[in-house]
């Protein structure tokens, strides 16, 4: 796939822009009950009129305000958490199949998430706390396990599949134990969007855009490291330091967004892998597109899984590992050596 001229990015950037926006609103529309685009706007503006011959339903409000409008804003948040955090793991670890997911680092916020259910129920701060720590430390872990051991691509894959089952034991354990906690286990670990509140989402929505406009920031930093340790080292970069904070800055990502969504799979590995093909490897581009479109991916995810088998619905993760399976499997089967990441 040939890569987008640089006179043809800002086309494509609005163009990414503009198929949010047409997901955003089918999202509001479509489900079990459908609602008209002009119902949905009307219904988001206090006292707005339906038309001439009265109000809005008060059933059309409480499903636009109450269930959908933020439900959609989490899927919005998750895509850009988790494709940003994914970039942020791609380029730090220098490894095309790295992402939240992978490694493990969703697991490991999920641990902390049980514990702090566990230790603090009822706080609403503990969960996108805890969601943090856990996420950072999975991260520091696989990157040390890589680090000592041989570096290639398989050894990072399984180590982070060896840190996710034993989290994923941790979790298990933590509600076997303790029946009184109030979480569906069963829907966190698969990821769901189902439930979410704008009350679940205000910290998180905090941690999420601050560590994206801190990604930003980084992304100069994160070209060089792309050149390779002793290149970026000489161009005067403190290489161990700058790695550690955007490890930080990922796990600050994919932990808030478990904090609210559960388990949610592959979008940090998919998307960041199609806008790498797409506008190569500048993260200047690379991680403002890979926002745009993770959360246009996490958002057709939901709005799939609340369609497909309408009334029921399933899980937004169930979706999301439908599409990603297959293609990490892609990626796996890929004949292309070395560590480095080929566009």
């Amino acid at each position: 796939m040939a890569k987008i001229n640089i006179k043809n990015k800002g086309i494509m950037i609005v163009v990414l822009f503009v198929l949010l926006f047409i997901l955003f609103i089918l999202c509001l529309s479509l489900g079990s009950v459908k609602i008209s685009p002009t119902d949905i706007f009307r219904a988001l503006i206090p006292g707005g009129k339906l038309n001439d011959a009265g109000d809005i339903p008060q059933k059309t409000i409480i499903i636009i305000r109450n269930i959908r409008f933020p439900r959609v804003i989490g899927g919005l948040l998750a895509g850009v958490g988790l494709s940003v955090a994914g970039v942020i793991l791609q380029g730090v670890m220098n490894n095309a199949l790295a992402s939240p997911n992978t490694i493990g680092v969703g697991s490991g916020a999920g641990f902390f998430v049980m514990l702090s259910l566990l230790l603090f129920p009822g706080k609403v701060w503990a969960q996108p706390v805890f969601a943090f720590l856990g996420a950072l430390i999975a991260t520091l872990a696989i990157f040390v396990l890589a680090y000592f051991s041989d570096t290639s691509r398989i050894t990072i894959i399984l180590a982070g599949i060896t840190v996710s089952s034993f989290l994923s034991a941790g979790i298990n354990l933590i509600k076997t134990l303790n029946t009184d906690i109030i979480i569906n286990i069963n829907s966190f670990l698969m990821g769901n969007l189902s439930g979410v509140t704008f009350k679940s989402i205000a910290l998180p929505s905090i941690g999420i855009t601050a560590g994206f406009i801190l990604a930003l920031f980084f992304s100069r930093h994160l070209n060089l490291l792309g050149l390779g340790e002793n290149v970026a080292a000489s161009l005067g970069m403190r290489v161990n330091l700058v790695r550690f904070l955007l490890l930080v800055i990922s796990s600050v990502l994919a932990g808030c967004v478990v904090s609210f969504g559960g388990i949610l799979s592959f979008a940090g590995l998919i998307v960041p892998h199609i806008c790498r093909k797409l506008f190569g490897n500048d993260a200047r581009f690379l991680i403002p597109c890979s926002a745009l479109l993770g959360g246009s991916f996490v958002m057709l995810c939901d709005l799939l899984s609340r369609i497909l088998f309408a009334p029921y619905e399933l899980p937004t993760g169930i979706i999301m590992s439908f599409v990603g399976g297959p293609f990490f499997m892609y990626l796996i089967l890929r004949k292309k050596g070395g560590r480095r990441l080929h566009a």
